[in-house]
């Protein structure tokens, strides 16, 4: 097996998290290896929107030009996917990780970022997963402008269900809300949805009419049909955090019921030592700017703990910045 180089940082993701931390670490001419499987989370969407410059770009075309832009400063983009992490070794009491990827090869890093996302976790309806990001859609602030004045209908699947159907009532005034036999409103949210307009429906989805490959309606299992140009949903995010965890980061549920999450220093994106996360993984309801925000911010962080070991290691091992030593010897050291 070749010998792999030990990099400054390897970034596991290359969506627009990831990319952001490599740009900003490569930028500060740090040895950076970005390892990606290829499995971008807004692939099935058109255009992405909210990003100043590039509302409306497509995702790809994000991406291309994310990674030439990498590239261009130096580091390193790998299509491989981490499939195991092996023990941390440490030189001069810092952290070396061994990484193995699927593709055979192992590589050692100092610092890991972790911007592999999530996976949305959509509800069992006929017909929802394969019209995801194009009519079934779960993010009003990116495709809300685009059905503006369509008939939308909303789904109800967790605690924000109601809350999302209010938000989509400022797109449109054609806002139905299908209430399965399971789930219930309190009466708060019953008189806020009757204040604005949204109609009712109780019953369980069964599947989606598709006419034009358009989305016209909304099959209930009692035959009932809900006509709508949109479907809203919000699915169960979960953070890709199998390899976060085995890095030493901490998993949690999002505060308002809503998936798994990667907990991080809200500050520095810290998720375990030697360990970032940025993007999806940690903040589940990020749009693509706000990943992109947290890669650069991680990226900071990341680079300023390595400058902070090199000058460490670069200084003489005794000076008046050296720590007095513990024990007998602390009080003769003193005089």
């Amino acid at each position: 097996m070749i010998e792999e180089p030990t990099y400054d940082v390897v970034v596991v993701g290359a969506g627009a998290a990831g990319l952001s931390g490599a740009l900003t670490l490569a930028r500060a001419r740090r040895s950076v290896l970005v390892v990606d499987a290829g499995e971008p989370r807004n692939a099935p969407a058109a255009a992405m929107h909210g990003f100043l410059t590039l509302d409306g770009a497509a995702p790809d075309r994000v991406l291309t030009e994310g990674r030439r832009e990498v590239e261009h400063y130096g580091a390193v983009i790998r299509r491989a996917r981490v499939t195991e992490v092996g023990p941390v070794r440490r030189t001069d009491g810092s952290p070396v990780f061994d990484l193995g990827l699927d593709d055979g090869g192992r590589v050692r890093a100092r610092r890991v970022l972790l911007a592999c996302g999530l996976v949305d976790r959509l509800p069992a309806v006929d017909g929802v997963r394969e019209r995801w990001g194009r009519d079934v859609l779960h993010c009003p602030y990116c495709h809300g402008y685009e059905v503006r004045d369509q008939p939308v209908a909303v789904l109800a699947t967790g605690p924000a269900a109601a809350h999302l159907a209010l938000l989509m009532r400022q797109w449109t005034s054609n806002v139905t809300f299908i209430q399965p036999e399971d789930f219930s409103l309190d009466h708060a949210q019953r008189a806020q949805l009757d204040a604005r307009g949204i109609g009712l429906v109780v019953g369980d989805a069964a599947g989606l009419d598709i006419t034009g490959d358009a989305l016209s309606a909304v099959r209930l299992t009692d035959g009932r049909v809900v006509p709508c140009r949109a479907l809203v949903v919000t699915p169960r995010f979960e953070a890709r955090s199998d390899l976060a965890v085995a890095l030493g980061a901490r998993v949690a549920e999002h505060p308002a019921g809503t998936g798994s999450m990667v907990v991080t220093d809200p500050t520095t994106l810290q998720a375990a030592p030697g360990v970032w996360a940025a993007g999806n993984i940690t903040n589940l309801m990020a749009q693509v700017v706000q990943a992109a925000a947290q890669g650069v911010q991680a990226g900071i962080s990341i680079n300023s703990d390595l400058v902070t070991e090199d000058t460490a290691a670069a200084l003489p091992p005794s000076g008046p910045w050296a720590p007095i030593p513990e024990g007998p010897e602390e009080e003769a050291v003193r005089r």
